[in-house]
């Protein structure tokens, strides 16, 4: 089952996605609500709608927590002459205001010119999580989404920390659905390219992870509870624009694609930030 969140007629509503159209459901379901209830797209009460006559939403729109992965790729860490396997997942959050949905305008800002793509597989969490073991950490997963992270690179770089390159208003986006983790199956099977104006930019198999979904779970859970909804995104490959030679940035127009087969196809277009 594929689960959007969009905004039609006015009114925020979940949606599955019917393959040529959209099944709006009925007023009361989110998109975590219609992941537990395989039956959702046989509700009565709902409609078909075109996927052109929605406005895509993040599938989550106010996550208590956005957790993001830095450096899980071992061709990323080599590309960014990490030498060493880091022992531990280094960690950093997004704040909800950072994303925007499928096919909505991400945003430039006007202050940087290091506007630098990151695509990325996110995992949703489907129920609490509290201290679960590597080998029970996949069964709360409710399903996985593309996720474009993106970063302003120069703000990233002002402090070790990486906060501000990481939440300016609309810089990334997630979408355009969760799909749920009994479709998608193992996720380390799962390959992610990223496209900039149809050139592919990064491509990886999610089995060179670092840190596969399940140990990512588990550990994070070591220290907070992980509660429904909740976002993991595992980590962008390769290919970066900061370390091309010379660096690619994203500029107003662009056309920015993170493609995960048997998860969904995230397409946004690149604008400028109005003053």
């Amino acid at each position: 089952m594929k689960v959007a969140t969009c905004r039609y007629a006015g009114a925020i509503r979940a949606a599955v996605d019917d393959g040529d159209a959209l099944y709006l459901l009925p007023p009361g379901f989110d998109a975590l609500a219609a992941l537990r209830n395989p039956h959702a797209a046989s509700q009565p009460g709902g409609s078909h709608v075109q996927f052109a006559d929605v406005q895509f939403l993040p599938p989550i729109l106010a996550p208590e927590k956005i957790l993001c992965v830095g450096i899980n790729y071992r061709d990323h860490a080599a590309e960014s002459s990490q030498v060493d396997e880091p022992k531990f997942p280094s960690l950093f959050a997004r704040f909800p205001s950072s994303q925007v949905g499928h096919r909505q305008p991400i945003v430039a800002p006007a202050i940087s010119e290091k506007f630098d793509y990151e695509g990325e597989l996110a995992v949703v969490i489907g129920q609490s999580a509290w201290r679960v073991s590597r080998g029970d950490a996949l069964r709360y997963v409710a399903g996985y989404s593309c996720f474009a992270e993106n970063s302003v690179r120069d703000f990233q770089n002002h402090a070790r920390q990486v906060t501000a390159g990481k939440n300016f208003l609309a810089s990334g986006a997630f979408g355009p659905w969760i799909t749920s983790a009994d479709e998608v199956g193992d996720p380390a099977s799962l390959t992610l390219t990223t496209r900039l104006n149809g050139e592919a930019v990064q491509h990886a198999a999610l089995s060179s992870l670092i840190f596969p979904v399940d140990a990512l779970i588990a550990y994070i859970s070591q220290f907070t509870c992980l509660m429904p909804g909740d976002v993991i995104s595992t980590g962008t490959p390769a290919g970066v624009g900061a370390l091309r030679h010379p660096p690619l940035w994203m500029k107003p127009g662009d056309f920015l694609e993170v493609d995960i087969p048997r998860v969904g196809l995230l397409q946004n277009r690149v604008a400028a930030e109005l003053h």
